[in-house]
């Protein structure tokens, strides 16, 4: 998983929660601008202490697993092409 989509999870799962970023990171103990920069995937590096907080606080798990090798489908093709004529990020 990248960094884009694990923000992406991290992002979906706060708002099923009705937290604001503001709200999970005091939480956390992490500052906004972080988790914001998290969750768009804009982030350098980040430890992965942090990802664990975020994952308890969210009710995740964070698995490690295998790359993945495969060609991707015709449905991911459309969507990434999709996402990138709306400028919105996948």
């Amino acid at each position: 998983m990248d960094m884009q989509a694990l923000g992406l999870t991290l992002r979906t799962a706060r708002k099923q929660r009705n937290l604001t970023q503001a709200d999970l990171s005091d939480k956390v103990g992490m500052s906004r601008a972080t988790l914001s920069a998290i969750e768009n995937g804009t982030i350098n590096e980040v430890g992965i202490r942090k990802i664990m907080a975020l994952c308890a606080v969210l009710g995740l798990e964070l698995q490690a697993q295998p790359l993945t090798t495969r060609r991707p489908t015709l449905h991911t093709l459309v969507d990434e092409a999709q996402h990138r004529k709306t400028g919105r990020k996948p």
